[in-house]
């Protein structure tokens, strides 16, 4: 398909720079036979026992860095750990950079640039590893908001608590998953109280996700790939909702990349313990995932042909009207919507 089929014009004020508060007091459009209104905290309210919520238990770290190659001043932003003590990032701006320069963050806490790949990407090795490297990032890295909010305004200390979610707890994404970003304990109590299940997956979101289409056709877009882990525990619990007539609901894309990734074509989940690249887009037919809870995405981006391909293009691009002409919050800290899957 051409990516322009995934067009629509976003006035900028539509854009949140912050979370509402509470988490849960957030919109939430539903998208189901039409389209109506509601808000986060209705989110019980169209869930039925014997249902999953599948979550994604990621945590963002650090991953933003700012330094010095001799003189010229480098930031990179962390997308893809390799081993211990080495990452792919995205580097700003690249081309002050070659193969052998050292980047210092600190005294005594630098990274060697191995490889300069294509798209502003570059393979850094630290000189610290493991859990000394995570203390590191914690010392001299900063949040990495997405572009569209850092543009806007800086990273402060608010955003540590507001870019996770509740239930984050494998460190290792430099995106948050947002959809999961509206949930409070309280919420996740009325949910248990209505007889719906939780499962906790994990997918390492990378910076790669607010990477532009720049491909005419969505044919020739390279999706980065993300480490992702669905235990055994958490596969058999989601095959045995299945097989009892519940339903699967994704908080956040994410979470459904990587269901898709790990369900075979008789719908059956497996454990997974590797990269996926999976790439929806419309004509996909979805195996694992019936409802998806999602946020409001970018033009053209790889998330709204995602959404337009479980929801239906043309229900998608009048669902995002409707969401703009009623002033709904987009992107990361905006307002939620719940889709649920198109008959095929």
């Amino acid at each position: 398909m051409r990516v322009d089929e995934f067009d629509f014009t976003l006035p900028p004020e539509r854009i949140a720079d912050r979370p509402v508060t509470p988490r849960e007091a957030a919109k939430m459009l539903i998208v189901r036979d039409g389209i109506s209104d509601a808000t986060v905290g209705d989110l019980p309210d169209f869930l039925e026992a014997g249902d999953v919520l599948v979550f994604n238990d990621t945590k963002v770290i650090p991953a933003r860095l700012r330094g010095m190659r001799r003189t010229a001043k480098i930031e990179v932003t962390l997308h893809k750990n390799v081993s211990s003590d080495t990452w792919h990032a995205f580097a700003k701006p690249a081309k002050k950079l070659k193969t052998g320069d050292i980047i210092e963050f600190s005294d005594g806490f630098s990274a060697l640039v191995s490889q300069k790949l294509d798209g502003g990407e570059v393979v850094l090795a630290f000189n610290a590893a493991g859990p000394e490297l995570m203390e590191k990032l914690v010392s001299y890295g900063e949040i990495p908001l997405p572009p569209y909010i850092s543009s806007i305004r800086p990273v402060d200390e608010q955003d540590k608590e507001d870019y996770q979610t509740v239930f984050a707890r494998e460190e290792g994404a430099v995106a948050a998953p947002t959809a999961g970003l509206h949930f409070t304990p309280e919420l996740l109590a009325r949910i248990a109280d209505k007889g719906v299940k939780t499962v906790a997956t994990t997918l390492h979101v990378g910076a790669g996700t607010f990477l532009p289409v720049k491909a005419y056709d969505t044919r020739d877009h390279k999706m980065h790939a993300e480490y992702g882990l669905i235990t055994d525990e958490a596969a058999a619990a989601l095959n045995e909702v299945r097989q009892n007539g519940g339903r699967i609901i994704s908080v956040g894309t994410t979470s459904l990349r990587l269901l898709e990734s790990a369900t075979d074509e008789n719908g059956v989940v497996h454990p997974f313990n590797d990269e996926t690249d999976i790439f929806i887009t419309p004509g996909y037919q979805f195996k694992a995932v019936d409802v998806l809870m999602t946020n409001f995405h970018l033009p053209k981006s790889t998330l709204f042909m995602l959404v337009s391909a479980f929801a239906g293009l043309e229900e998608m691009k009048a669902a995002y009207a409707h969401a703009i002409e009623n002033e709904y919050r987009f992107y990361s800290y905006g307002d939620s919507s719940l889709l649920f899957r198109k008959s095929s």
